[in-house]
């Protein structure tokens, strides 16, 4: 949690940005991790909010952070970044059709049963899915589920499931 001294004066939001650098400078938010949200912020600056996101801005501005969908801001750098649960989903499943435990033809088990495996919501799950459909690996059949992608002698992807 960030400490400190409320504060005051005019232009505020470039000394909010400048004590966030400095706690990102000195490893207290490394790289991949994300800053406490906008309101805690606020509560610890004692600012509005407006005004917290102008200092954010500045350290966006300056490559610091980045923003990412439904994590916030995170400080940017070579720490790897927590990937999103879909990806992780997707990488699990494109792991196992690599090594054979999902062989070509073979039924992917049921957004059902990856929801209760993976405890995520159903729009996660199809993502996962979608992103595997995007790349080849998994085709999907109306009525009866999703399938490993069959591969012809040839190497070419075959439609037939």
């Amino acid at each position: 949690m960030l400490t400190g001294r409320w504060l005051t004066g005019g232009r505020v939001y470039p000394q909010i940005a400048a004590r966030v650098r400095e706690r990102i400078q000195s490893g207290e938010f490394p790289p991949g991790t994300a800053l406490p949200s906008e309101a805690e912020l606020c509560r610890t600056f004692g600012v509005a909010r407006n005004t917290v996101r102008r200092g954010l801005a500045i350290l966006e501005d300056e490559g610091l952070l980045v923003s990412a969908p439904s994590k916030g801001r995170v400080v940017a750098g070579t720490g790897a970044a927590t990937p999103y649960l879909y990806q992780s989903i997707a990488a699990r499943l494109r792991e196992q059709i690599a090594q054979g435990h999902l062989a070509p033809g073979a039924g992917l088990p049921s957004e059902a049963e990856l929801r209760r495996r993976f405890a995520a919501s159903r729009n996660t799950v199809r993502q996962a899915l979608a992103l595997l459909e995007q790349e080849g690996l998994i085709v999907a059949r109306h009525g009866r589920g999703r399938f490993v992608r069959v591969r012809n002698a040839d190497g070419e992807t075959s439609w037939d499931v």
